[in-house]
């Protein structure tokens, strides 16, 4: 029973890392298509290389302050000596994913649009692809930064977890850091190209909607690859730090010791090797409509959490800790699969029809059914999650002792997010 699984982070790390490499090369192989795509894709990744670069300076700013303010209390003994270091890991490597994430997008889509003339199934093929580079290596970076440091603590610290944890809680500083400016940033250019291009394009030139001829819409394309994949792959990678990182942290305040931090370290390796085999079911036949499209890529995120209740069972009964870890876990998996099922819902089929046709009574109600709408879409996530708080606390034993229930709700987010490749 003394086996140490924590080995299994950076090997699952480096297999994502090679995975995305083993993807990204697959995408490149692809036809650009014709000289008109060629010189479209090329003017959206010139933009997007060019919003990068200013992004990451004025980013590199903050940065470089808040090291020295790190620095200085490292030196006054407020935080440990590693802190101003493993910001900066957190921070590089969580632009990194965003960077090799929008790389990967802005050479893809051309590719994916020659593909398309081919088959719908090449099309999704080579779209999915591209996209799991991105999920390849935001959870690769984010398991190796974790691994390494682990490995690192372990060396200066030896046996004594609680120093080990004290010190890796401070480590999601960089990457936290990172998403702020990533996601606001991107997020703000994207929706004011979006709206402008919008504006200026349909209402006044009368040009339709996303049409190349308007400048614009160039920056539009430009905002999406910035705020939805360099943004998003920076905030993903975060959010997937952030949550081992606590529960590493939790499950020694729970008095587990490094069984405690083993767990989240060798569940979101387990969660890497599952989205793997998962991302070989993502595939579609001829003539399939968005129902069936959008199946296919469920039928891949579906088989991957399958397979991680699988793996999370053998780990917990592997690591004699009782079954209750097991079913916070599955809570925070169940969780996840429904709030995805939901937000889809929300944003397609039957409530965004109804939504179109409240436009034909002019703006007004467009606009009160839209916000009415975005509010009730929030309410089903925020009661399961409420559920799933309330369910991972009570099965992992919150009520004879609270530091294990919180070390359960934070198994629950790790379980959620073990699946992130996908």
């Amino acid at each position: 029973k003394n086996m140490d699984l924590t080995i299994l982070a950076p090997i699952g790390a480096v297999l994502a890392l090679l995975f995305a490499v083993f993807q990204a090369k697959k995408v490149m192989k692809e036809d650009e298509g014709t000289d008109l795509m060629k010189s479209l894709s090329q003017k959206i990744r010139t933009g997007a290389d060019a919003y990068l670069k200013r992004q990451y300076k004025s980013v590199a700013v903050v940065f470089v302050v808040l090291v020295v303010i790190f620095t200085v209390l490292a030196i006054f003994g407020q935080v440990n000596k590693f802190v101003p270091i493993a910001f900066v890991t957190g921070g590089v490597f969580s632009a990194l994913s965003g960077y090799f994430g929008m790389k990967i997008a802005t050479a893809a889509n051309a590719r994916t649009a020659n593909a398309a003339h081919h088959s719908l199934n090449k099309g999704l093929k080579v779209a999915f692809s591209a996209g799991s580079v991105m999920g390849f290596t935001v959870v690769g970076l984010g398991l190796l930064d974790t691994s390494i440091w682990f490995y690192i603590l372990k060396m200066v610290y030896g046996d004594n977890a609680q120093a080990i944890a004290s010190a890796l809680v401070t480590f999601g500083m960089g990457a936290s850091t990172m998403a702020l400016f990533a996601r606001v940033g991107g997020g703000i250019f994207t929706k004011a190209a979006d709206v402008g291009a919008d504006l200026v394009g349909k209402v006044e030139a009368g040009i339709p909607e996303d049409d190349p001829r308007n400048p614009a819409v160039i920056a539009d394309n430009v905002g999406d690859n910035v705020g939805d994949v360099a943004g998003m792959g920076a905030d993903l990678y975060e959010s997937y730090s952030g949550a081992r990182l606590s529960s590493m942290a939790l499950g020694v305040s729970a008095g587990l010791g490094f069984k405690g931090m083993m767990i989240p370290m060798a569940l979101c390796a387990l969660g890497i090797f599952a989205s793997i085999i998962g991302s070989f079911f993502v595939k579609t036949e001829e003539g399939a409509d968005q129902k069936k499209l959008l199946g296919s890529l469920r039928k891949g995120t579906y088989i991957s959490s399958a397979l991680v209740v699988i793996a999370a069972f053998v780990l917990v009964k592997f690591a004699g800790l009782g079954m209750g870890l097991f079913f916070a876990i599955i809570s925070g998996l169940l969780a996840g699969v429904l709030i995805g099922y939901f937000t889809e819902y929300y944003t397609s089929y039957k409530p965004t029809q109804k939504l179109a046709e409240t436009s034909q009574t002019g703006s007004a109600t467009l606009i009160i059914g839209g916000l009415g709408l975005g509010m009730r879409s929030t309410a089903i996530p925020a009661v399961i999650v409420g559920i799933a708080v309330l369910v991972s606390y009570f099965v992992s034993g919150g009520a004879e002792s609270f530091n294990m229930g919180l070390y359960g709700i934070s198994l629950a987010a790790v379980g959620m997010l073990s699946t992130l490749g996908i």
